[in-house]
């Protein structure tokens, strides 16, 4: 009976790769392949669980529940396994939905009196539709105020800037996804292996803020109140920026010169996490 749970441990240690667990509880972070509708996603979940009900005496499969709708089936668990349900928290997506891309503009004429100028027209609508329909969503729930969403994003865009600028991003763990805050680990080593320190200050006011696109993205069909926001905003500012060798030289920029800089950014929040808060989770090329 020992040999069977010991075997039964392994078994599920190995399905869940890196998993580190204590004689009774244990947690991880993971990156799953959740499927939902035919779409096969990479979603960062945040799992608990009870190694002694995993390894119970009856059922056959492990199974992950959210809410209690059936979510993913990840293995076949041998003899000796009982089936359980798993409290998940979805922190984030893990991807942005329909990212931005400008829209080429055609001809009045076109437009209007063309069957591709139709369609075209037909696009762009259902586009602005889901625009606003998002922004209703988030308004109602969270009290959406553009003004004072303009100026939290404008001192995340400033504060995650002047962290990367210094080389430490740790303080960054609340302000980004984990997925952005692997890529801005990576971005600050490749950095670091062309320039040993930068300046960079931003020129305040900004030339211009707004938002491009908003996008909701549902949990569960059935209670839109377990939802994802995300905005897409555009920041159009002028900066100074010099790079240093290891010797103090510059060796790119000019601290002493405005430069125009255009970026794409969306920004996302949880409507049914207590507290949560606007994050950057990525950073689209202008």
């Amino acid at each position: 009976m020992a040999l069977a749970r010991l075997q039964g441990i392994h078994r599920v240690n190995r399905a869940f790769h890196s998993v580190s667990v204590s004689p009774f509880y244990g947690s991880y972070w993971g990156r799953l392949n959740a499927t939902s509708e035919g779409i096969t996603r990479s979603t960062n979940i945040a799992c608990f669980y009870s190694v002694d009900n995993m390894l119970g005496q009856n059922g056959s499969e492990f199974t992950i529940q959210l809410g209690g709708t059936r979510w993913m089936s990840m293995m076949k668990v041998p003899r000796g396994a009982q089936q359980t349900s798993l409290k998940v928290t979805m922190l984030s997506p893990g991807f942005v939905y329909e990212p931005y891309e400008p829209r080429k503009p055609i001809p009045f004429w076109k437009r209007w009196f063309t069957p591709s100028g139709w369609r075209r027209t037909k696009e762009d609508l259902i586009l602005e539709m889901k625009t606003a329909y998002a922004i209703a969503t988030l308004r109602k729930k969270k009290g959406y105020s553009k003004k004072l969403f303009y100026q939290n994003a404008v001192t995340l865009y400033k504060e995650i800037n002047t962290v990367l600028a210094n080389g430490d991003i740790t303080s960054l763990r609340k302000t980004v996804t984990e997925k952005m805050y692997s890529a801005l680990k990576n971005e600050l080593k490749r950095r670091e292996s062309m320039w040993n320190r930068v300046h960079w200050e931003l020129v305040e006011p900004l030339v211009r803020i707004r938002t491009l696109r908003a996008r909701m993205i549902a949990l569960d069909k059935n209670d839109l109140d377990k939802a994802f926001i995300q905005l897409t905003v555009e920041f159009l500012a002028k900066q100074r920026f010099e790079a240093y060798d290891s010797k103090g030289s510059v060796v790119a920029g000019d601290k002493n010169k405005e430069v125009l800089v255009r970026d794409v950014w969306v920004f996302e929040r949880s409507l049914f996490h207590p507290g949560a808060d606007w994050r950057l989770c990525a950073r689209l090329s202008p």
